[in-house]
């Protein structure tokens, strides 16, 4: 069972960038599809930022389309969020997601991200 914990938001002007990490215990992670999504107060929670093997009808939230990115750094098991260009639609909790190689899907506490001015 993989644990996860983000961390990295914050409040940012707009047209910021900020950069979120997401941390996983286990031995496993480079074996994990690692994904971001955010929920903003009274939407539903979206796709942000796809893990490479989903497909190419993947529903990622058309706004955020050139302006974030995900990595991985499989060394310290540790999946990033770059977002650049921030914009106050941008906020919302930013929660990291992580599914097995047989299906086990597991969910980090989330990180606000605040966009104002």
């Amino acid at each position: 069972q993989a644990q996860l914990v983000e961390s990295g938001g914050g409040l940012v002007q707009p047209g910021g960038s900020l950069r979120l990490s997401c941390v996983a215990s286990g031995s496993a992670f480079s074996t994990y599809a690692m994904d971001w999504y955010r929920q903003a107060p009274g939407k539903q929670r979206e796709l942000v930022a796809p893990n490479a093997r989903r497909g190419s009808d993947t529903n990622v939230a058309e706004s955020v389309k050139g302006r974030f990115t995900i990595s991985r750094d499989n060394s310290k098991n540790t999946v990033y969020l770059q977002m650049n260009n921030l914009k106050p639609e941008d906020t919302a909790v930013y929660y990291c997601h992580a599914q097995s190689g047989i299906g086990y899907e597991y969910w980090g506490q989330g990180t606000q991200v605040t966009v104002s001015s």
